[in-house]
């Protein structure tokens, strides 16, 4: 894989951030709905947990997909400043977005 242009690189992040985003959406309304849930004795508790665990697993996918891309293959190959300096943050952001979501270490 070459370098990708200034363009390219934008257009990797958002179509990222796009499928970051509605699952972390999702993830903060499925966990009041929880928190709210667990406190007023809910029956429907455990189905709330099965499916915050899987919008988890797939957060944790796509993270760790996006992660891989950036440390074994942009980063090593950005020979320009600029992209180097995105590619970092960017790997910042998705380490930020797991932590949102991750208890215990990684």
């Amino acid at each position: 894989m070459g370098q990708l242009s200034n363009e390219e690189r934008n257009l990797l992040s958002v179509a990222y951030k796009n499928s970051v985003g509605s699952r972390r959406a999702a993830w903060r309304t499925v966990s009041a709905i929880q928190n709210r849930s667990a406190y007023q004795g809910s029956k429907h508790l455990d189905l709330i947990n099965q499916y915050r665990k899987m919008i988890e697993t797939e957060l944790n996918l796509i993270c760790q997909d996006v992660l891989n891309l950036l440390e074994n293959v942009l980063i090593p190959a950005s020979q320009v400043a600029e992209a180097r300096v995105f590619y970092m943050k960017m790997r910042g952001d998705y380490y930020r977005y797991l932590c949102e979501f991750t208890s215990g270490e990684m």
